[in-house]
C-alpha cells in the first residue's frame, strides 16, 4: 500500500483541482454506455476489470440488450456468450440477469436515482452506485477505487486507511466547485500519470504540489 502522505491543506487543494479543471475542464468515465442501464450493466462487470475490456466485451451486447427487458429476454447463456472475457463472467452474468429481473419487477424497468435503492441491487455496490448517480444524475457523488485510493493517500489530497474513509476526506476537503468532477480527475490522474508501480512525475501538472516520499525526478 502507498503510505500515506499528510492532509493538504484547502488552498493546496483548490490550486489542484484549478489546474486539473483547466486541463480537463469536463471528464467523462471511459466506460462506453447509452443510458442510464447500460451504465448500471458496465460498471457492475468492471468490477477486478479493465474499462477497455469491458468496452469490448458489451460494445455487440449493448446493441440488442440495452433495457432490463431485453437482457431478459436475451437470457444467461447468451449474456455469458458475449462477457466471457472478462473476469468472474459466470457471477456476473447471474447478477445481471437478477438485477434486470428487480428492475422490470419493481421499478418499471427503469434504473432508481436512490443510492440505497442501487446498493440493494446484487452486484451493485456502493462504488457502482455513486458511479451512476455522479454520471448519470450529476450527483456529486464518489466512486472510490484503487485509483483514487492511490492518488488520494500518495499525495495528500484525501488520505485515508479504507476507501470510505477516502470518500469522506474527497467531501470533506475538495471545494464543492470541484466535487462534481472531483472523482473522473482523480481517476484519470491515477491511470495515465499518477500510476502505481511508477508514477509519471515528469508529466504530472501537480508535481510542484505534491509532497509524496515516491515522486521521481523522471
Amino acid at each position: 500500500m502507498t503510505k500515506p502522505a499528510k492532509q493538504l491543506d484547502y488552498h493546496t487543494i483548490h490550486e489542484i483541482f484549478s489546474r486539473f479543471e483547466a486541463s480537463d475542464p469536463a471528464p467523462e468515465g471511459e466506460l462506453n454506455h447509452v443510458n442510464a442501464y447500460t451504465l448500471v450493466v458496465a460498471v457492475a462487470l468492471s468490477a477486478q476489470a479493465t474499462d477497455v475490456g469491458v468496452n469490448k466485451a458489451t460494445e455487440a451486447l449493448f446493441k440488442i440488450a440495452d433495457t432490463p427487458q431485453k437482457m431478459l429476454d436475451l437470457g444467461e447463456e447468451k449474456l455469458i456468450a458475449h462477457i466471457k472475457t472478462i473476469g468472474l463472467y459466470r457471477n456476473k452474468a447471474k447478477n445481471v440477469m437478477k438485477l434486470s429481473r428487480i428492475l422490470v419487477d419493481e421499478y418499471g424497468g427503469e434504473v432508481p436515482s436512490s443510492r440505497a435503492a442501487l446498493t440493494a441491487l446484487p452486484g451493485v455496490g456502493r462504488k457502482t452506485a455513486n458511479v451512476v448517480l455522479n454520471m448519470w444524475w450529476k450527483h456529486p457523488s464518489q466512486a472510490v477505487d484503487t485509483h483514487i485510493f492511490r492518488v488520494g493517500n500518495r499525495t495528500g489530497i484525501c488520505p485515508g486507511k479504507n476507501v470510505d474513509v477516502v470518500e469522506r476526506a474527497i467531501e470533506d476537503h475538495i471545494p464543492v466547485r470541484f466535487q462534481q468532477h472531483a472523482h473522473h480527475w482523480l481517476i484519470l490522474h491515477g491511470r495515465y500519470v499518477c500510476k502505481a508501480r511508477k508514477p509519471v512525475c515528469a508529466n504530472c501538472i501537480i508535481r510542484d504540489l505534491c509532497t509524496s516520499e515516491e515522486k521521481t525526478h523522471e
